[in-house]
């Protein structure tokens, strides 16, 4: 399965040693593909400098072990796009131009009431629904 990961779930994975790391983990031992972007990488970065500084190297070495698609230009906005917040709406733009089957965030403010729906073909997962799902 190709999972799609928000900033959020980079900046947690690399912030501490704790449930995020372990499942990204889980998710790549198990043979699927985390995917990223240049635009969550960047959000991951920003955030990381003020909140966790002296982190780029761990950032790095998490980066390397996923598939990094290239930035695209925002362009027309599908439906499922718009449903969300401008702010979010270039992860799912993303995970679709990706061909991700989900998209896992910890964003639930923004994200929380289309955890488990799809949008534009991505199912949209919250870490314990994605690690629910691949420990069937």
């Amino acid at each position: 399965m190709r999972t799609f990961l928000d900033a959020n779930i980079l900046f947690s994975a690399v912030k501490t040693d704790g449930a995020i790391r372990r499942l990204l983990q889980l998710v790549r031992d198990a043979g699927h593909d985390c995917r990223v972007d240049g635009y969550v990488i960047e959000e991951a970065r920003r955030n990381l400098a003020a909140k966790a500084p002296g982190s780029d190297a761990a950032l790095n070495a998490l980066l390397q072990k996923m598939t990094i698609a290239d930035l695209h230009p925002s362009g027309p906005a599908s439906d499922a796009v718009l449903a969300l917040a401008e702010k979010d709406r270039p992860a799912l733009a993303a995970a679709i131009r990706s061909g991700c089957e989900a998209l896992v965030t910890g964003d639930s403010t923004h994200f929380g009431r289309f955890y488990g729906k799809t949008l534009g073909g991505v199912a949209i997962h919250s870490p314990q629904s994605l690690a629910g799902k691949l420990l069937k």
